[in-house]
């Protein structure tokens, strides 16, 4: 039994999110990048966030943001774990004081392992795949080949995944994690219920 743990990102709507934690998603992933098709307002984030109940990890995904920024976020949102997407440091991303999750992007030359080292305290690591310019929420996916066998924190996989290839991809990789968004959206920042049913399903069996 694969039991991997699943992050739906990209949530705009309450309904969304009610029904992805209906499904059996562990975490679900607000997005505060302005340019992004998913990113959401603090307001609708905050409203998101206490609809879905003490049990369930709300993330929130930020790209180089300022540190004032992120603590307003707080500020205003209960965010259980924060996701760091662009070039932060460890030292921005241990300032906040709350578990964080560091995206490393995978480009084709990229030592993985090095890539890796120097987040020690970071929650997990998520990997996912590089398209020169954009942040996150390709759609592609990598080689799953180049996921360490024994990283030095819990990998979350990310990147093109679907509910065709969730079950693949954790069977390939021993994630301890599998993190979607456009694969399971009927459009840009809004689910098809079908569709994030069928990747919680089928990541977890």
């Amino acid at each position: 039994m694969n039991s991997s743990r699943v992050k739906i990102c990209g949530i705009t709507q309450v309904a969304d999110a009610e029904h992805a934690l209906a499904c059996g998603a562990d975490a679900i992933g607000l997005v505060f990048y302005e340019p992004s098709k998913r990113a959401v307002s603090i307001a609708r984030a905050r409203e998101i966030a206490y609809a879905v109940g003490p049990l369930v990890t709300v993330t929130g995904l930020f790209v180089n943001a300022s540190a004032e920024t992120v603590y307003q976020v707080l500020r205003e949102v209960p965010l259980q774990l924060l996701q760091f997407h662009g070039d932060e440091t460890p030292e921005f991303c241990e300032q906040f004081e709350r578990p964080y999750l560091k995206a490393i992007r995978m480009r084709p030359d990229l030592d993985v392992v090095a890539a890796m080292q120097p987040y020690t305290q970071a929650a997990g690591l998520l990997l996912d795949a590089y398209q020169k310019g954009v942040p996150g929420g390709t759609g592609a996916t990598f080689d799953w080949q180049r996921v360490p066998a024994n990283p030095p924190r819990p990998v979350v996989l990310a990147g093109g995944l679907s509910p065709a290839n969730v079950a693949e991809a954790i069977a390939a990789t021993g994630c301890y994690g599998v993190d979607v968004s456009g694969g399971v959206e009927a459009s840009p920042g809004i689910k098809d219920p079908t569709k994030v049913a069928e990747f919680i399903s089928n990541a977890k069996h």
